[in-house]
């Protein structure tokens, strides 16, 4: 059984990867490298370092044959996508479909996708399932939405298998504390460099996952005999400040915030329904946000000492 897996030298990729392996399932990786490196891809995968929406792809479909597809690469930058809409579009858009075309033209048994919770925008209710209407609030969210849509009609019309995950805020080893990273990698990389954190607002909650319990979830829905859009969340709220909290107090640091009023267009309160994937995909989050935090710190601390 081979994985093709887009996207699988990044954050979420390589813990994908790694399970994969563990599973005794062949991988092959197609990475741009944009936000990645090639020396963290292990040296039994086979990598091809291509964007999505070029033409090679085909060709690597063509000599690996993979059973099933994994597509996580994005552009994942909200900022970014709002100063270039063209480039989020390329990648996100095209690029789904440049994958999604080859599925079909090699028989491709099923297809992950990697969505996010930005698709529903600001939520009417709480907590958010599958059913909440969608508000896309930035071009980065249109895309994945836009994705989602393709992914259906392509099952639809070609009967191509597929799961869509929607993740909440991904946490975890290895995260890149910059540029568009979750908040948890900048506070730490922030108090480990003996940094003032800065707090944005403070008050506003989010739902954070551990990225093993993603990667649980991708491997869950690779084998499941179901087709279907899953949250994949902790169904949980975590006021950023109280999160600040736990990081300072598990590093000892007294370094203090620097309060800034809360960015234009935050999300104030998300918390997503993740009833339907524990129902359907036999999935649950095994991790606390303290037990992920303490796993995260000591690679974090390991990291920043070498």
């Amino acid at each position: 059984m081979k994985v093709l897996v887009t996207g699988g030298a990044g954050f979420i990729g390589l813990h994908c990867v790694r399970k994969f392996l563990e599973e005794n399932l062949e991988v092959v990786i197609v990475d741009n490298l944009s936000s990645s490196s090639q020396a963290c891809i292990p040296d039994e995968v086979i990598f091809y370092n291509i964007s999505m929406e070029t033409p090679d792809l085909k060709m690597i479909f063509a000599k690996e044959q993979p059973d099933y597809v994994v597509h996580l690469a994005a552009q994942i930058s909200v900022k970014k996508s709002l100063e270039d809409p063209l480039r989020d579009c390329l990648s996100n858009i095209n690029g789904t479909l440049n994958v999604l075309q080859n599925c079909i033209h090699f028989h491709i048994k099923k297809i992950i996708f990697a969505s996010s919770a930005a698709v529903y925008g600001e939520p009417g209710y709480l907590p958010i399932d599958e059913a909440h209407p969608q508000n896309p609030l930035s071009f980065y969210a249109l895309s994945k939405q836009t994705a989602e849509k393709y992914i259906q009609l392509f099952s639809d019309h070609f009967d191509l298998d597929y799961c869509i995950l929607r993740f909440s805020n991904v946490y975890g080893p290895g995260q890149n504390a910059h540029g568009e990273a979750g908040v948890i990698s900048i506070f730490l990389n922030q108090l480990l460099q003996q940094k003032n954190p800065i707090l944005f607002g403070g008050e506003q909650t989010r739902d954070f996952i551990y990225v093993q319990d993603v990667a649980n979830a991708v491997s869950l829905a690779l084998h499941a005999k179901k087709n279907g859009t899953f949250n994949i969340s902790t169904n949980s709220e975590t006021k950023i400040i109280e999160l600040l909290d736990q990081l300072q107090h598990a590093l000892n640091s007294s370094n203090s915030p620097v309060h800034r009023p809360l960015r234009e267009g935050d999300i104030i309160h998300s918390r997503l329904d993740n009833t339907l994937a524990m129902k359907e995909l036999n999935w649950k989050a095994n991790h606390s946000l303290k037990q992920g935090l303490l796993e995260t710190i000591r690679f974090s601390t390991k990291a920043n000492a070498r």
